[in-house]
């Protein structure tokens, strides 16, 4: 038995924000998870890493983490390597970002997305993270696509699927 389910390719340290229940919101410029509300989502990690680290500081003064803290937990994110399917994650609704969120409420955001920036992007939320029980080694595609997880590699609270 497998579970075949869509899975989307995150580069680090956000694979492990999401798996880590950090981060909730994924952000992408285009509504790319809005057919998966109500599903759940494969967590491939990326070769690549991020390109900037708008997160460091949200980890650091809006969690307000202490350097060990972070470290821990990308070292924690890291636990498979790269170039996997590390876990799942349920999909929430996604909606366009507007201008106009007022400031308390675009904290709140930034913080939940680990990311700055995000007005006029598309906002998904995650929820429910779990890790896998050992990595699946595959290599990453763009946008969605479709994986089948072995049932062994699933957490045990995914067995009645």
């Amino acid at each position: 038995m497998a579970l075949e389910v869509a899975c989307l390719s995150f580069r680090q340290p956000y694979a492990g924000l999401v798996l880590n229940g950090v981060k909730s919101i994924e952000t992408r410029w285009r509504p790319l998870l809005a057919d998966l509300r109500n599903c759940t989502l494969a967590i491939h990690v990326a070769q690549n890493e991020w390109e900037g680290d708008e997160w460091r500081y949200i980890l650091l003064q809006t969690f307000g983490m202490k350097l060990w803290q972070v470290e821990e937990l990308l070292e924690s994110g890291e636990r498979f390597g790269r170039g996997v399917v590390a876990g799942l994650v349920d999909v929430g609704e996604t909606w366009h970002c507007p201008e106009d969120v007022p400031l308390g409420e675009m904290k709140e955001l930034e913080k939940a997305a680990c990311l700055t920036g995000l007005t006029q992007k598309y906002l998904t939320r995650l929820s429910n993270p779990r890790w896998l029980t050992e990595p699946l080694y595959l290599r990453g595609h763009k946008n969605v696509w479709t994986v089948s997880i072995p049932e062994r590699l699933l957490p045990s609270d995914e067995h009645q699927i």
